[in-house]
């Protein structure tokens, strides 16, 4: 066991504070990592303050890990030391049903372990990045390619794959007309990735804040939500909607923007129920639909396409103090666009 230091959440909604974890051994097909940079996902502000339903504590939030490969174990192939990686939102699961045997383990169907706030198949709870090391089985690693900086590659682990995913699956590209709900964390990378795939963009954000961002960023347009002229000029105009936002929305309004065969895929997840009239979607055959991550090809996948555009996340880098200050600035959009732990800060 290797003891480091951590950031935690002693308990639901307590503020985070330094502390100790222990980590595994290095196991014959694991990697242990020097955590360099851990972006903040809204899903850690969820979490440690039990959004979403009950949680583990002590809590160690993260799944946004870059860093270096310092030690590999005896059966390690696909890393070797001095490689940049990056780990997700997983860190196992259960390899052997259909949605595993297809490369989707993010909807593993045998047991899936998250990064935090999860336990392992030991029955031991699982921390995050918050952290200076980790130790994680070679095939839920990945490799940052030499054209990403770590700082800037943290959030795509999270933030990248769960806008990459759905876009893919959902066909964005050339010819399509694809709106991203939301300009923060995920959306911003939303825009930069649909843009790259050739999709013609729009942001549709609460306010013109953010419009200039959202423009050089590679947005086609931008409109305001809060403007009901914005669901008027744009009724059925999309080939796809992804939803970025943590809050309840007005379902039906949206559906209204969809061209007959669309979708509304929601990568937020906001912690109420929604209401939705089912006429919005028999109207028009659309579709209204969810999207995890992504699998651990696909996370891969994702990070070389970046690399080939010549773009990370945009960051505003923090110090691990900072860390319940960055909550609450999360927390009231204040963020461009996501905040990255140097976790050299962390000791």
């Amino acid at each position: 066991m290797t003891t480091v230091a951590a950031y935690a959440a002693p308990a639901a909604k307590a503020p985070l504070e330094r502390t100790t974890i222990e980590r595994r051994p290095v196991g014959e097909f694991d990697v242990l990592i020097d955590i360099k940079f851990a972006g903040i996902c809204h899903s850690d502000i969820h979490q440690a303050r039990e959004g979403w339903g009950e949680a583990i504590f002590p809590m160690v939030p993260g799944h946004e890990i870059a860093g270096i490969v310092s030690e590999v174990g005896s059966g390690v192939t696909k890393f070797k030391v001095g490689d940049r990686v990056g780990v997700g939102c997983l860190v196992d699961s259960c390899r052997e049903c259909d949605n595993c045997k297809a490369g989707l383990e993010q909807y593993c169907t045998g047991g899936g372990v998250g990064t935090y706030n999860a336990l392992d198949k030991n029955g031991e709870p699982t921390y995050g990045g918050y952290s200076e090391k980790i130790v994680v089985d070679e095939n839920y690693t990945v490799r940052i390619p030499d054209g990403i900086s770590l700082d800037v590659a943290a959030p795509l682990l999270c933030a990248g794959i769960t806008t990459y995913s759905p876009l893919k699956h959902w066909n964005a590209g050339p010819g399509k007309k694809v709106a991203i709900l939301g300009m923060g964390g995920l959306g911003h990378m939303g825009v930069k990735i649909a843009d790259a795939l050739g999709a013609e963009v729009t942001v549709l954000s609460q306010s013109l804040r953010k419009k200039d961002d959202g423009l050089k960023l590679g947005a086609d347009h931008y409109y305001a939500t809060s403007d009901p002229k914005t669901f008027e000029e744009l009724r059925g105009t999309f080939d796809l909607i992804l939803s970025t936002v943590s809050a309840p929305l007005d379902l039906d309004a949206y559906l209204s923007l969809l061209k007959t065969d669309g979708a509304f895929v929601n990568v937020g997840a906001p912690e109420e129920p929604v209401k939705l009239n089912l006429f919005s979607v028999i109207g028009g055959r659309k579709t209204l639909a969810g999207s995890g991550i992504g699998g651990i090809q696909e996370t891969q996948e994702m990070l070389d396409f970046c690399a080939e555009h010549g773009f990370g996340a945009e960051i505003e880098l923090i110090s691990a103090s900072e860390i319940n200050d960055a909550y609450e600035r999360v927390l009231a959009s204040d963020v461009r666009y996501r905040f990255v732990i140097d976790t050299a800060t962390i000791q």
